[in-house]
């Protein structure tokens, strides 16, 4: 498999065993960890004006995707795609 990039599409299986498909928002490498924002396909593709619920990932091997699930990793990588996306 191919290096993580925005527009991706994975199948996310969540803890009640139900799958979702996501879409990469944005990647970002922040102290050497690569990163992934991700939304649910259905979500992004309503364009409601409503937010769009967004998961971080952690990539591991340039294509498994780990769920950030940690308090303190979260903020750090939220802050980081924040900041991103307001320069």
């Amino acid at each position: 498999m191919e290096k993580v990039q925005v527009g991706d599409v994975f199948t996310f299986v969540d803890e009640n065993d139900q799958q979702q498909d996501i879409e990469v928002l944005g990647t970002m490498t922040i102290e050497g960890t690569d990163y992934a924002a991700a939304g649910f396909t259905g979500d992004i593709e309503e364009e409601t004006g409503d937010e769009v619920d967004v998961f971080f990932f952690r990539i591991e091997n340039d294509e498994q995707l780990i769920i950030v699930d940690e308090d303190d990793e979260f903020e750090k990588v939220s802050a980081a795609f924040i900041e991103a996306e307001e320069a």
